[in-house]
């Protein structure tokens, strides 16, 4: 599948440290849970295979993948708080705790995310309204929504590119050109819950594995490994008791076996 891979070169700078908002009254966090269980084990299946399975880019490209953190485009502005935001071409400060870098603020990293993911959890978020339009005006390259319990939607999935600033519907499957993945439903257990989640996906349209399902897959692969050992030892054992039985049988006839 073809994908238009975008170069660093093309990333516009961050804002000089000079010409920086003051951002120390911003309200960053608010200490108030707003999400269900659901929606914050979602969160994490976004975020986590793309750390634990470091080979999904092939790339070698530096990335930022979050849940649940504010999203600052403008100084005088409420921030958006998407459920995911994944941006490429970036990387954390190794200093996470001084207030500008504590939120994604657009203006130090010189970009909005390539991607936004919103899960639906109620008829209240403006997930098809507000946020439709403002994440097309900021920038967002992909945005996608994703609505379990179709509370917004008929389709529970929906994926929008951006197209001179206004977002076009995107036919299913989801594959993001120049971030080299997909998006798609999967059926299945994950932690400790049966249930339909959305996924990343390579090219093939296989999921990227989670961490844990990662070491389960080495676990298997070991399991495989040590029964072929064990096999090849019994086919071992078996041919030199055939040899031993051939030798004594060639003895008993008063023939001396070839060595």
């Amino acid at each position: 599948m073809a994908t238009e891979i975008q170069s660093p070169s093309n990333v516009t700078p961050a804002l000089p440290q000079e010409l920086h908002p003051n951002v120390e009254h911003l309200v960053t966090e608010d200490d108030t849970p707003v999400d269900n269980v659901f929606s914050e084990k979602q969160q994490r299946l976004l975020t986590e295979p793309l750390y634990s399975s470091p080979g999904w880019a092939a790339l070698d490209r530096k990335y930022i993948a979050l849940a649940n953190v504010g999203l600052f485009y403008a100084i005088r502005q409420p921030p958006y708080v998407p459920d995911m935001l994944l941006s490429l071409d970036v990387e954390l400060p190794a200093d996470l705790w001084p207030k500008s870098h504590r939120s994604y603020f657009v203006w130090e990293y010189g970009k909005p995310p390539e991607v936004v993911v919103e899960v639906v959890s109620n008829e209240e978020g403006r997930e098809r309204t507000d946020k439709l339009s403002g994440y097309a005006r900021i920038g967002v390259r992909y945005y996608v929504i994703y609505d379990p319990q179709r509370m917004l939607h008929e389709e529970p999935l929906s994926g929008f590119q951006l197209d001179a600033m206004v977002y076009r519907p995107m036919a299913e499957p989801l594959w993001l050109p120049g971030v080299d993945l997909g998006l798609r439903l999967w059926d299945g257990r994950y932690e400790d819950h049966e249930g339909t989640w959305l996924r990343w996906t390579d090219a093939t349209g296989s999921p990227i594995l989670t961490g844990a399902e990662r070491a389960e897959q080495e676990h298997l692969r070991a399991e495989q490994e040590h029964v072929r050992a064990e096999q090849e030892h019994l086919r071992a054992e078996q041919e030199r008791l055939r040899a031993d039985r051939l030798a004594e049988q060639l003895r008993s006839l008063g023939a001396t076996p070839a060595e």
